[in-house]
C-alpha cells in the first residue's frame, strides 16, 4: 500500500511539472503556480485527471482478481470521499458491467462457488451488505454526492414517460430528473450513491447477455442470486430492525438523502392523479424532518429499485392502457402552459411511444429472481406481530418499519407484478419453461406458506385449510387469482398435456386452487365485486389505491377504509380501469371452458371408442364449404394426441414420393420401363381386361388400379372430382425397387441353394407359386364382387 501511495504522489508531482512547463511564454510569470491548489485556481477549465482512478484501471488489467480486491479494500479505508467520488462510477461499472451489456464486469450471474470457490468467496465478501463496497457507498452518502444515470437505460415504460415529460408514479424518480443544457444530449437522473449502486445491481440482471455455456448453470448457486437474498435479508429483515449503515467516518451514520427541487415540473401518469401544484409542494418537504425515516429509507429504496427494474416491463398496448384520460388531460394542460418556457419542445407522444416499441422477453433467471423477491416479501410482511396486523393498530405510535411491512406488497409490488405476470402469460413460449413463471405466480398466491406460524399437518395427509385470516389478501388480490387463472387455462388448452412436464403444471395449479376454503374466499371476493354500487363516487376508485406520492413512504398516509366491497372494487378498477369487463371465475363462461377440458380427458380415457365403421373417431370437426373444419375441441384433441386423422396418399400410386424403404435410382428405372411397356401395349391390355372370362379377371387383378371409390376420402369436396379420375389398365414394376422385395428374393434363393436348387429352377418355382397365388386371389375377388351385386 505504501508503494501505491508513493506512485500516486509521483504522478501528482510529475503532472504539476507538466502543468507549469506548459504555461506559455506570453502568460504573466506571476501566474505561474507552485502547488495543486494554485493550479486548480489558475486553470479552472483544466481538471486534473484522477490518478487513483488511472492506477486502479491499470491494476485491473495487470493484477489478479484477489489482489485487486485487496487493494480496493485498502483504498476504501484510507482515501477520503473526495478521491473515492471519482472512482465510484468506474468501480460500479467494473463490477456489474456496462448498461449496454458490452462489459460483463465480474460476471456475478455465472460465478459459482463450486466452480470458482476463491473468486466466489472474495466477491461475496466484498459485495456483502456489511462489506467494503457498502462502506464506500455510505462514505460517499455522508458527503451528499450525486451521480448521473442515463434515462435511456431505464425500463421501457419509465423511459417513454420521462421522455414524454410525464412523471412516473414511483417516488423513486421524483426530484431526480436532470435536463440537458443547450445542445446537451439525453436526460439523466441525479442519484445518491446508494441509489446509483442499486440501479446498476438490479439492471445487471437484465442488461447482461447470457454466456454461450450458461444454460447448464443453476441460478440458485450463482453469486448474483445469493447477493439478492443477502440484500433482502439485510434491508428487509423478518426479525429485528434494519441494521444502521456502517460508517467509516467519525461523523456517525450517513443521513437520509434529501429531495432535490426539480428543474422543471412534470405531469403524472398511471393511476394516481394528484394536482401538479400539490404534488410538487409536497416534494419540498425533506424526509429528514422525521428522524424515524432514517430507519427504513434504504429498505424503501431497495424495494422500489428492484420492483422498478425487474417488474416495470410490459407491452406497448398495456402502456397505452395505463395512460388514463385524466392523465392525458393533465399532460395537455401542462404542455400548453409551459411550452413557451422550455429550452426545447417536449418529445411528442407518438415519438415517445414509437421509442417504446422494443419487445421485452424476461428470461427464466429473471423470473427466478423475482420469485425470490416475492417469497421474501411475504415473509417480511408476515413478520408483523398479531396485534400489529389489524387495521386498528395503524397509528402514529407504530414504528416506520412496521408500517412499511404492512404496505410494502400492496403499495409497491401488486400493480407492477400483475402487469408483469400478464405479460409473461401472454408472451411466454408454450413449452415446459413456463414452469418458472407458474411457480412465481403460485408463490405470490400463497402468502400463508411464508407465515411464521406453521399449521400442524393432519394425520390423514389432507391438504391444510386456508385460514380466514387470509381472506382480505385474497379479496384485495382478486385478479391475481381469477383473471390469471383463466389466462392459465387458455394456455393449458393450447399445450401438449401428454408431456409429463406440461401435465405437472396443470396438477400444480389444481393442487393450489383445491386447498380447502380458498375457492370459497375467491367466490366471496367475486360477489363483493359484483355488488351494485350505491354511493361510491366515480373517481374514488382510482384515488383509494395509494396516497399522493411524495419523496418518502412515510408522508400523507390515508385513513383506513373498512368497506370490504369498496376495497375489492378499488383493486379491480386500479388494475383494469373503470371500463373493465370482468369474467367471473365461477361464471358460466369459465365453466364452459373447464367442461371442454373434462370432455378431452374423458376422450383420453375412452380412447378405444369406435365409430359405426369400426374405426377410431376423427377429431371433433364440422363440415364447411371447403371441407372439414376443426373446432377448438378438435384442435385440442390433435395437439394432445387424443385423436388424429388417418393420413394416406390419395394421388397416383406410381407418382407418389420415393419412400425410405425404396432404392431411388431403381424406382426411377422401373418407372421408365413400365411407362414404355404401357405406351406400347396399352390397346392389348385394355382388350384383355375387357373380356368376361377368367383370363379377363386375371388381367384386371394385375393391371387395373384399385377403385378410388373404395378409399376413405377425408375431404367431401374431393369426392366428386376423384370419381372421374379412373385410369386404364397398366403395368407397375415399382414393387421390385423395394428393399423388402429384393431381400425376400435373395433369401428365397439362399434357402433354395441349401437344398441344391439352382437359380433358374428357383426362379421357375417362384413364378409358379405366384401364379397359383394369383389364380386363387382372382377367384376370391370375383366371388366377392358377385356377393356385393
Amino acid at each position: 500500500m505504501t508503494t501505491f501511495r508513493c506512485r500516486v504522489a509521483e504522478w501528482r508531482s510529475s503532472s504539476l511539472r507538466r502543468v507549469t512547463s506548459w504555461v506559455p511564454q506570453w502568460f504573466p510569470k506571476t501566474a505561474v503556480v507552485s502547488g495543486p491548489q494554485e493550479a486548480a485556481m489558475a486553470f479552472p477549465h483544466l481538471q486534473q485527471p484522477s490518478f487513483l482512478l488511472a492506477s486502479l484501471k491499470a491494476d485491473s488489467i495487470n493484477k489478479p482478481f484477489a489482489q485487486r480486491c485487496q487493494d480496493l479494500v485498502k483504498v476504501i479505508e484510507d482515501f477520503p470521499a473526495k478521491e473515492l467520488h471519482a472512482i465510484f462510477p468506474w468501480l460500479v461499472e467494473s463490477i456489474f458491467g456496462s448498461l449496454d451489456g458490452v462489459l460483463v464486469g465480474w460476471n456475478l450471474r455465472y460465478l459459482q462457488g463450486r466452480m470458482s470457490p476463491v473468486e466466489y468467496s472474495i466477491a461475496m465478501e466484498f459485495l456483502d451488505p456489511g462489506g467494503p463496497m457498502m462502506k464506500l457507498v455510505y462514505k460517499l452518502q455522508a458527503e451528499d454526492y450525486k451521480f448521473d444515470f442515463p434515462v435511456s437505460y431505464l425500463p421501457g415504460p419509465v423511459k417513454a414517460s420521462i421522455q414524454e415529460r410525464v412523471l412516473p408514479d414511483s417516488p423513486l424518480y421524483h426530484n431526480k430528473v436532470q435536463f440537458p443544457p443547450m445542445g446537451g444530449l439525453g436526460l439523466n437522473l441525479a442519484l445518491n450513491p446508494f441509489e446509483y449502486y442499486m440501479f446498476f445491481f438490479a439492471l445487471s440482471l437484465i442488461t447482461q447477455k447470457p454466456l454461450p455455456g450458461a444454460l447448464h448453470i443453476r441460478t440458485s448457486d450463482c453469486a448474483y442470486f445469493t447477493l439478492v437474498d443477502r440484500y433482502l435479508s439485510w434491508f428487509l429483515p423478518t426479525e429485528g430492525s434494519v441494521l444502521p449503515p456502517l460508517s467509516s467516518s467519525p461523523g456517525g451514520p450517513s443521513p437520509s438523502p434529501a429531495p432535490r427541487t426539480p428543474a422543471m415540473p412534470f405531469a403524472s401518469y398511471g393511476l394516481h392523479h394528484t394536482s401538479l401544484l400539490k404534488r410538487h409542494i409536497s416534494h419540498q418537504t425533506s424526509v429528514n424532518a422525521d428522524p424515524a425515516s432514517h430507519e427504513i429509507w434504504r429498505s424503501e429504496t431497495l424495494l422500489q429499485v428492484f420492483v422498478e427494474m425487474w417488474l416495470h416491463h410490459y407491452s406497448l398496448e398495456m402502456y397505452q392502457k395505463m395512460q388514463s384520460p385524466h392523465a392525458k388531460l393533465e399532460v395537455l394542460h401542462y404542455r400548453l402552459s409551459v411550452s413557451s418556457a422550455l429550452h426545447s419542445p417536449a418529445q411528442p407522444s407518438l415519438q415517445a411511444l414509437h421509442a417504446y416499441q422494443e419487445s421485452f422477453t424476461p428470461t427464466e433467471e429473471h423470473v427466478l429472481v423475482v420469485r425470490l423477491l416475492l417469497k421474501h416479501l411475504h415473509a417480511f410482511s408476515n413478520s408483523l406481530k398479531p396485534e400489529q396486523v389489524s387495521p386498528s393498530a395503524h397509528s402514529h405510535a407504530t414504528s416506520p418499519l412496521e408500517e412499511f411491512k404492512r404496505a410494502a406488497v400492496p403499495r409497491f409490488v401488486q400493480q407492477k407484478l400483475y402487469l408483469f405476470l400478464q405479460h409473461c402469460f401472454g408472451h411466454w413460449p408454450l413449452d415446459a419453461s413456463f414452469r418458472a413463471v407458474l411457480e412465481m405466480w403460485l408463490s405470490y398466491l400463497q402468502p400463508w406458506r411464508y407465515a411464521p406460524e406453521k399449521q400442524a399437518q393432519t394425520s390423514d395427509c389432507q391438504p391444510r385449510c386456508v385460514s380466514e385470516r387470509w381472506a382480505p389478501f385474497v379479496q384485495e388480490n382478486l385478479l391475481m387469482y381469477t383473471k390469471l387463472f383463466v389466462g392459465f387455462l387458455s394456455r393449458a388448452l393450447r399445450t401438449d398435456l401428454v408431456s409429463p412436464k406440461n401435465a405437472l403444471m396443470v396438477f400444480r395449479v389444481a393442487k393450489v386452487f383445491a386447498q380447502p376454503n380458498l375457492a370459497e374466499m375467491i367466490q366471496k371476493g367475486e360477489q363483493l365485486f359484483l355488488e351494485p354500487e350505491l354511493v361510491i363516487p366515480h373517481r374514488q376508485h382510482r384515488l383509494f389505491t395509494a396516497p399522493p406520492f411524495t419523496g418518502s413512504f412515510l408522508s400523507s398516509w390515508p385513513p383506513a377504509v373498512t368497506d370490504t366491497s369498496f376495497k375489492v372494487k378499488s383493486h379491480v378498477y386500479s388494475l383494469e380501469g373503470q371500463d373493465c369487463k370482468y369474467t367471473p371465475m365461477f361464471g358460466p363462461e369459465v365453466r364452459t371452458l373447464l367442461s371442454e377440458a373434462q370432455l378431452a380427458q374423458l376422450t383420453l380415457a375412452l380412447g378405444t371408442t369406435r365409430d359405426e365403421n369400426g374405426k377410431k373417431q376423427l377429431p371433433d370437426c364440422i363440415v364447411g364449404e371447403d371441407g372439414l373444419i376443426l373446432t377448438p375441441l378438435g384442435r385440442y384433441q390433435i395437439i394432445n394426441g387424443l385423436r388424429r386423422f388417418d393420413i394416406e396418399y390419395q394421388g397416383d400410386l406410381e407418382l407418389q414420393p420415393i419412400r425410405s424403404f425404396e432404392i431411388a435410382s431403381l424406382v426411377r428405372v422401373l418407372f421408365q420401363l413400365s411407362s414404355a411397356i404401357n405406351r406400347r401395349f396399352a390397346g392389348r391390355m385394355a382388350a384383355l381386361c375387357s373380356r368376361a372370362d377368367f383370363l379377363g379377371s386375371f388381367c384386371r387383378y394385375h393391371l387395373m388400379e384399385p377403385g378410388l371409390t373404395g378409399r376413405h376420402l377425408l375431404s367431401p369436396v374431393a369426392r366428386g372430382s376423384t370419381a372421374s379420375r379412373a385410369r386404364g389398365p397398366r403395368l407397375s414394376l415399382r414393387f421390385l425397387g423395394s428393399y423388402r422385395t429384393l431381400l425376400s428374393l435373395l433369401l428365397a434363393f439362399f434357402v433354395a441353394s441349401l437344398f441344391c436348387i439352382g437359380p433358374l429352377a428357383c426362379a421357375l418355382l417362384l413364378v409358379l407359386g405366384y401364379l397359383l397365388y394369383a389364380v386363387a386371389m382372382t377367384l376370391l375377388t370375383e366371388r366377392s364382387k358377385l356377393h356385393q351385386l
